[in-house]
């Protein structure tokens, strides 16, 4: 690329960071949470909202339906002759906001803040759409590639259509790279790929010791109660060193980086008293070993209770996987590890739930140059590659409907954004510089072909 093409991208992109950040910003203000249960009015909103703005910007857009499955969005704009198709991914459906008492400003009224901008999805995954907004109009709506945008309405809620959506709409969406903006960096203004996740399985177990509730004070002693066995069977999950107890389960070794304890704890929000749980390294422990997590738990709340004993409990447990994992397998193990923990005879049932196939890749070719040079004129430093603790299921979907193309998972989030919680942010600078890779590997990807 020269240095004249290189200057007038930059600039370009820099003059757009208004709209961009408006752009934004208008889909933060609409609340499309699309997990069951919420109104799917909003996700439909934001929807044509997506859609209006890629037309804008010069593609070709429309709405995606599918049975029972929330919109996705499609637009296109045609390669020039031989030139490569990149396939840009994002998602326009966001986390339930919780409590809003927890927000410091409400949650979908972005609102900025020490250079980063609050609201919910204004990190994942608004800000992928935004990055992919910015590199379209930085070309004008003339990009040096072919471009396909696919964004998504049910990734929060574990993509359980895209195999659907690729299987109907497939044949508009072929590619010869894929990039995947739902990740995240080392840290703010340090950019990474990401190059492996965890996979994830979980489960329902649920206990019961009597067929009815009885009197506590009358009965209390030799009769058991199902939340005590609950917590019993909980507690063997680990061992006293806080490791996963779970027999059988694959884990590996991870580039440990820089990253300290007292970043960790920082970044997590941890009490100065509680101690981490596990051995081995910080990444291994985040990335590539398991982890269980009690997520939920169906028992009366304190201020319902009575002095009876509990006839059953139920509690939703969590198990990230590591890379090379088999999700069956692993699901397998830790429901018999569960049934055989629970004391005192009790009964028990275990339910599957959720399974996503865990990720890895060796981050080679000319695609995954191309991006590391953009990120690195981007930012202004060398990028890493990480792996993530997190779990993102469609990327089994697209590996499957993409056999042999490159799979690039990038993004905006860094440590502080605080996806899926509270006063969930993007940092504004990182957003621009995220947008001007993203311009920058487009660039670099024709120069190659």
């Amino acid at each position: 690329m020269s240095d004249d093409l290189l200057s007038r991208l930059r600039a370009r992109v820099a003059d757009g960071m208004a709209r961009t950040r408006e752009d934004l910003e208008r889909l933060v203000r609409i609340p499309s949470v699309g997990a069951p249960g919420f109104d799917p009015g909003p996700v439909r909103a934001s929807a044509v909202l997506v859609r209006d703005l890629l037309a804008g910007a010069g593609m070709e857009a429309r709405l995606l339906e599918l049975e029972g499955a929330n919109p996705a969005v499609l637009a296109t704009l045609p390669a020039r002759q031989g030139a490569p198709t990149v396939l840009l991914y994002a998602h326009h459906d966001v986390q339930p906001a919780g409590p809003e008492v927890r927000w410091a400003t409400p949650p979908f009224e972005p609102a900025e803040r020490g250079g980063r901008l609050y609201g919910r999805g204004s990190a994942d995954d608004k800000a992928g759409i935004a990055v992919h907004l910015a590199a379209v109009r930085a070309f004008e709506g003339r990009p040096p590639v072919g471009l396909v945008v696919l964004v998504e309405g049910e990734e929060e809620s574990g993509s359980p259509n895209l195999a659907g959506f690729l299987e109907r709409y497939g044949g508009l969406m072929r590619a010869d790279v894929v990039v995947l903006a739902d990740s995240g960096n080392w840290r703010v203004g340090q950019p990474a790929l990401t190059t492996s996740l965890r996979g994830l399985v979980d489960c329902t177990i649920e206990v019961r010791t009597a067929d009815h509730a009885v009197h506590s004070g009358m009965y209390g002693g030799p009769v058991p109660d199902a939340l005590t066995v609950l917590c019993r069977t909980l507690a063997s999950l680990h061992d006293e060193r806080g490791n996963v107890a779970v027999p059988g389960l694959a884990s590996g070794p991870a580039d440990p980086l820089d990253l300290t304890e007292e970043e960790l704890r920082r970044e997590a929000g941890l009490l100065p008293g509680v101690r981490l749980l596990g051995e081995g390294g910080l990444t291994e422990r985040l990335w590539t070993r398991p982890a269980v997590s009690v997520l939920a738990i169906d028992a009366p709340r304190v201020a319902e209770a009575s002095n009876t004993l509990i006839p059953s409990a139920r509690a939703l447990v969590s198990l990230r996987l590591a890379p090379g994992e088999d999700p069956e397998r692993a699901l397998t193990a830790l429901k018999a590890h569960l049934e055989a923990s629970v004391p005192w005879g009790a009964e028990v049932t275990v339910a599957d739930g959720t399974t996503g196939a865990p990720y890895r890749v060796e981050a080679e070719g000319p695609a995954y140059d191309a991006v590391r040079r953009a990120f690195a004129e981007a930012w202004g430093v060398a990028p890493v590659d990480i792996g993530a603790g997190g779990s993102i299921p469609f990327l089994a979907a697209f590996a499957e409907r993409f056999p042999g193309t490159a799979l690039l998972l990038t993004g905006v989030e860094d440590p502080a954004s605080n996806a899926h919680a509270e006063n969930e942010s993007v940092h504004l600078g990182d957003l621009e510089r995220a947008c001007l890779a993203e311009t920058l590997f487009l660039a670099h990807l024709a120069e190659i072909s």
